[in-house]
């Protein structure tokens, strides 16, 4: 019978690649895993999370605006930009190190790097060939930027977290969810925030109350381009160092 290193490698720590090998762990498998960026996946890194830290700091711009009304003053209320992204990557590190400790707490083999497939039951990581038993895929989804002239320039919704300076003025392409909560985000958190999308209305496959609501809602503070679609991007120049769109 033919031995291999480990029982199950997983490639990729998000919480789908992080449950496996606990559980497998625990039926007394012999388990690795290997995550070349970071442990929890999208949603604690580039996804659920940080945009609600990022929305909760954008909807207190409403909210010391109607104080006023119950009798509140709340004097000169300025946002930092530096405070937020700190604090958001703080709390980020801290759910990346409780992913770590489940992997570390279950006897899990941990190899911080890329691992890619050499061949039946091979895997390729850190320069090193490991033979396993199983391999279990869970490496997740990347954003895509559409081809078109220019788009070497244009971000994608990972990056936003990731921001050294709150942007001046951005273009957001999209009409689904992710689109409307970053134009939102944004908008009140002051970047002259423009929405452009192929459709009427936003929120394409959603409730059409509610796509109209929401349409109605966000063009008070975005600029929307409704049946518009982007050809291509020229960057201008700016006195910020920073990935501007307009």
């Amino acid at each position: 019978m033919q031995e291999f290193d480990y029982d199950l490698f997983v490639i990729g720590a998000g919480s789908g690649g992080v449950r496996a090998c606990r559980v497998a762990a625990s039926l007394g498998a012999r388990v690795a895993i290997a995550e070349e960026r970071y442990f929890g996946g999208t949603c604690v890194n580039v996804g659920c999370v940080p945009k609600k830290l990022f929305s909760y700091a954008a909807h207190f711009r409403d909210d010391f605006e109607d104080s006023r009304g119950f009798g509140w003053t709340t004097g000169d209320a300025r946002f930092d930009w530096h405070t937020l992204l700190a604090n958001k990557n703080n709390e980020i590190n801290r759910l990346n190190g409780i992913y770590k400790s489940i992997l570390d707490t279950n006897d899990v083999a941990v190899f911080e790097a890329r691992a890619t497939i050499a061949g039946p039951h091979t895997l390729l990581v850190a320069g090193k060939l490991i033979t396993v038993r199983y391999i279990l895929l869970a490496v997740g989804g990347w954003p895509w930027v559409p081809d078109f002239p220019g788009n070497e320039h244009v971000l994608n919704s990972n990056d936003l977290f990731a921001l050294e300076q709150l942007l001046q003025s951005m273009l957001i392409m999209g009409d689904g969810y992710i689109a409307v909560e970053f134009a939102s985000i944004f908008s009140r958190l002051g970047s002259n925030t423009s929405l452009t999308f192929r459709g009427d209305k936003l929120l394409r496959g959603f409730d059409e109350a509610i796509r109209d609501f929401i349409t109605s809602e966000i063009g008070h503070g975005t600029n929307l381009l409704l049946g518009a679609l982007a050809e291509e991007f020229v960057p201008m120049r700016t006195k910020r160092k920073s990935h501007t769109q307009t």
